[in-house]
């Protein structure tokens, strides 16, 4: 067995382990969530009516420290809670750049300034690029089956639901989910220990499915998955790395560019990518050329957009990929003129 073929197939057992349990983790994690606090509220927080609302979603980003393909389950939750459009779309670009791990690792790198680089283009690209894309629509390029799945009246107890009407063969609207959701805890009484119990069951029940549609969704984007992981771990193990190097020198005029496009196929986590532009730097590739590659292969990677393509059409696809890639030119230039 060769060795492009051997780190191809490591690659791809670790991936697909690492993926499918962080996939399934976070999913069960967002689903508790979801029925502790009610789609309403999270859809006021996050309206994209509201000019707060895209700061809280880069704090939201910057505090769930997930690789890009790790937003996926967390986006799809955004989407069913009916968040505003632009600030879960600067949500999915904060997560994988701004979380604190990375921010660290960039200072202890290679220190304040261009640390400070990143982070500033990072932030504000992505509150620029939600807020346009909220003001473009381009919330109709969501897919429409991508709120699909779960009770909609999980969320809340108070949520209207249809009804079969056994008289008319059509609908009728109830006031309340009752069957569904579990009723609040009782109040403090005497019988304490009956009142413990009581609590402990309507606790218990609104995790009741919540196995059962975590696994649903993981099955509906194991195919993306399969095919993401695949194309991943295919680049990773025969795409030359000394490519990067041959064409990232400082004196290339157009070497930004081609790391922030090269970095996109490529998927590494920012973890794992500081580490390799450290090695680049030291070998003669420029600042602007790191820091683009940085941005590049962490802000997005073909693992993910395989996976975006259940959620976002193609065109929504293509437009975060600009975004991305603007993202990390506009960084590696402002660099090279200042660092």
């Amino acid at each position: 067995m060769s060795p492009e073929l051997q780190a191809t197939l490591n690659k791809f057992v670790f991936l697909a382990i690492e993926l499918a349990v962080l996939f399934l983790g976070i999913s069960l994690l967002v689903g508790m969530l979801q029925r502790h606090i009610p789609a309403h509220r999270i859809e006021a927080m996050l309206s994209g009516e509201r000019h707060r609302s895209y700061f809280l979603a880069a704090g939201l980003g910057a505090m769930t420290p997930f690789c890009s393909c790790s937003t996926i389950p967390m986006l799809k939750g955004l989407i069913r809670a009916r968040a505003g459009f632009g600030p879960m779309m600067v949500f999915l670009f904060t997560s994988p750049l701004l979380n604190p791990v990375v921010v660290v690792l960039l200072f202890a790198t290679f220190g304040m300034k261009l640390t400070g680089i990143y982070v500033l283009a990072a932030l504000l690209v992505s509150l620029t690029a939600g807020w346009t894309l909220q003001a473009l629509r381009f919330d109709r390029y969501v897919r429409q089956g991508a709120s699909a799945g779960g009770s909609s009246c999980a969320a809340t107890s108070a949520a209207p639901c249809a009804m079969p009407d056994t008289k008319s063969g059509g609908t009728k609207t109830e006031s309340t989910c009752a069957s569904t959701v579990p009723a609040s805890p009782p109040m403090l009484s005497t019988i304490h220990g009956a009142t413990a119990t009581s609590a402990m069951k309507a606790a218990s029940g609104r995790y009741v499915g919540l196995w059962a549609e975590t696994w649903k969704d993981f099955t509906q984007l194991l195919p993306y998955l399969f095919l993401g992981v695949l194309t991943g771990s295919v680049i990773y193990g025969f795409m030359p790395i000394g490519v990067l190097e041959r064409y990232a020198g400082p004196d290339n005029p157009l070497a930004i560019p081609f790391a922030a496009m090269i970095g996109i196929p490529l998927y590494i986590r920012a973890e794992a990518v500081i580490p390799l532009a450290a090695g680049l730097l030291s070998k003669g590739a420029g600042a602007g050329t790191v820091l683009a590659l940085i941005i590049g292969s962490a802000g997005a990677s073909m693992t993910e957009l395989i996976l975006l393509r259940a959620l976002f059409t193609t065109r929504l696809i293509t437009v975060f990929v600009a975004i991305v890639l603007t993202m990390a030119v506009v960084a590696g230039y402002v660099t090279y003129l200042v660092y």
